[in-house]
């Protein structure tokens, strides 16, 4: 299972937020280059970057940063956040993401996507399912819809989309442990390749998410605020590799 930090931007500073409130933004680091220096020195291979002022804007905004972690590490850059246009995209491979994650635009204009997903291939493409009481959310999350989430997630697995990043936005930033039963039937149902994030507060849920089958888990705020060590994730992939 693939561990994977995730640094937020807002202002080209790394942050986190409790529940997608822009309200509880919480400055870690002013240089997002430093901290995913960090990460790779503790053996860390892949990064979630996320550009909350582009998904508030709807936009790209922070390419820059971006641009700089991928120019001064060799992490594999998985970015999202306002990426609605194929110019945005773009903008996005160009500055050296590895992946892309879709999310607000894959609900808001589905035809748009499929095409990208055909243009740029499963593998370089991830699907953002962002929800709440299992309904997705948009636009930062500031956005309703009624849109299921085992709906949303098959509808795109017919189209070849293979890994998804889902994160129960009510646990998201608040340490109280991931939603692993919800994890459990996203994989019953769908046997997609599922990110897990949100919620995760010590190495134990690390090893529930390895335990349920997930590919891969998006550590955020229990990193910053000392919940996880580096040293103990540096440990679970040493034995990932054994």
């Amino acid at each position: 299972m693939k561990i994977i930090p995730a640094i937020d931007i807002i202002d080209g500073k790394c942050v986190r937020l409790s529940k997608g409130d822009y309200d509880t933004k919480k400055i870690y680091n002013e240089n997002p280059v430093e901290v995913a220096k960090k990460f790779e020195s503790f053996g860390i291979k892949f990064l979630h970057l996320v550009d909350l002022d582009g998904a508030k804007s709807k936009h790209i905004v922070n390419q820059k940063v971006l641009e700089n972690i991928a120019k001064e590490t060799s992490l594999q850059i998985d970015f999202g956040g306002g990426l609605k246009t194929k110019n945005d995209i773009e903008i996005a491979f160009n500055s050296g993401a590895n992946q892309i994650t879709i999310g607000s635009i894959a609900v808001q204009n589905p035809e748009f996507c499929y095409d990208i997903i055909e243009k740029y291939s499963s593998d370089k493409i991830i699907l953002g399912a962002d929800c709440d009481n299992r309904k997705i959310k948009t636009s930062g999350w500031l956005e309703e819809t009624d849109k299921d989430l085992i709906d949303f997630i098959l509808e795109y697995k017919n189209k070849k989309i293979e890994n998804v990043i889902c994160t129960d936005i009510s646990k998201d930033g608040t340490l109280q442990g991931p939603s692993t039963d919800l994890y459990k039937d996203i994989l019953s149902k769908t046997s997609i390749n599922l990110i897990a994030s949100g919620g995760i507060s010590n190495i134990d849920d690390v090893y529930e998410m390895q335990k349920i089958g997930c590919s891969g888990t998006i550590i955020g705020k229990a990193i910053y605020e000392g919940k996880i060590n580096m040293k103990e994730l540096q440990d679970f992939i040493e034995k990932t590799l054994i």
